[in-house]
């Protein structure tokens, strides 16, 4: 009875964040930035839970542990994946999402930065020698700053990501990370086809019991209803037209500087740039993706280049799925990191790959290549 009195007068600090998340969104569709869709109100509901759920955990854990004992404990927090089909606004919810949560102990990080986080912290691990489990101490890392991981765009085409995600996770999860995903597949769906994939479905049942599934069941790709710009920044197909294009936004972009050839250091390799001008960067498909390059060497470029003038894509058979996934990984990178790009290629984005190991995550690159024609893009970017 005593305990029951004390619950009742005692007032919770949480801060007030019940109903923020449709309340942003349709700030947003009054604003004219969004459209109204009620498959994406639908899914900020559960992510209107985790919300409040994380709140009230935060002001709990803050507590003096004789006021925890008298009051109830909070529900447990359970992570969320939110999966679709491109252009449908997860990462618009994500944002939402991310940006109503009242604390500090939060990230969001896009996938391939996170494994290349990932990959550079077991490096450093054997390189200096040191003892014990590497994946519990990398979620430990983790885990000392975050309360709450936000991952975009959650895919997995590479063997060596494939064999360390249950690992790391299952040290992650069992350390209390609430982790929210957004990515194009269901888990089961994930990795299909790739080597040793017996163990990766390990991870996707571990990732299946912890977290709650959101499908987002809107029907329209959104990035292919944004105006596009009146300067045209996607050309095809590639003729003698498409090379004055490239020449021309060069010139453009730089006034008039001489064409010559760019070299930038990453990790001590050299790469060579068809042209660098201050932070303007020409160069072609085969320079960037036929070579070995990869995530590091594009992120490096994003950091760099504002505008990138990229010649030369390409139609790229089945038979062609590494440079496929190094061009998805480029325009990844350069779309996170804001940078304008102006490219000529072969045929349009919807048709550069559409058959072939990939060809289903290619989607979201087809989608992006769109959005960056667009007026919204353009501007909010440049």
């Amino acid at each position: 009875m005593i305990k029951t009195f004390f619950q009742r007068a005692i007032k919770c600090p949480n801060a007030d964040v019940s109903r923020a998340l449709e309340q942003r969104y349709q700030l947003q569709v009054v604003e004219h930035k969004l459209q109204h869709d009620e498959a994406q109100v639908a899914a900020l509901q559960p992510l209107q839970n985790l919300l409040d759920n994380l709140v009230a955990q935060l002001s709990y854990q803050q507590r003096a542990a004789i006021i925890r004992y008298l009051l109830p404990s909070p529900k447990s927090c359970r992570s969320l994946y939110l999966f679709g089909e491109v252009g449908r606004g997860k990462s618009m919810l994500m944002a939402l999402f991310y940006e109503a949560c009242p604390f500090q102990q939060k990230r969001r990080v896009h996938f391939n930065v996170f494994m290349l986080e990932v990959h550079a912290f077991i490096h450093e691990w054997h390189q200096q020698a040191q003892q014990g489990n590497v994946m519990q101490a990398l979620a430990k890392k983790i885990r000392s700053s975050t309360m709450l991981l936000c991952i975009d765009e959650f895919h997995v085409t590479d063997i060596a990501d494939a064999m360390i995600l249950e690992r790391l996770f299952r040290h992650l999860f069992s350390s209390g990370l609430i982790v929210v995903i957004t990515s194009n597949r269901h888990p089961e769906d994930l990795y299909q086809g790739g080597l040793q994939r017996a163990q990766f479905l390990v991870f996707t049942q571990l990732l299946l019991h912890v977290a709650t599934l959101i499908k987002l069941e809107a029907k329209k790709d959104y990035r292919q209803t944004f105006p596009q710009a009146l300067e045209r920044s996607y050309f095809f197909p590639l003729n003698s037209a498409a090379d004055h294009f490239v020449l021309q936004h060069y010139q453009r972009c730089t006034n008039f500087a001489p064409l010559r050839v760019g070299v930038i250091e990453i990790l001590g390799r050299k790469v060579l740039l068809t042209a660098i001008h201050e932070d303007i960067a020409l160069t072609s498909f085969d320079q960037l993706c036929v070579q070995a390059l990869g995530a590091v060497d594009y992120l490096q470029m994003a950091k760099q280049f504002k505008v990138l003038i990229l010649e030369g894509i390409p139609r790229l058979a089945a038979d062609k799925r590494n440079e496929a996934k190094r061009f998805m990984t480029l325009i990844d990178t350069l779309y996170e990191h804001k940078v304008i790009l102006f490219c000529s290629a072969e045929v349009s984005p919807q048709d550069i790959y559409i058959e072939g190991d990939g060809a289903f995550e290619f989607r979201r690159t087809s989608s992006r290549l769109i959005e960056m024609q667009s007026v919204a893009y353009l501007q909010s970017h440049s």
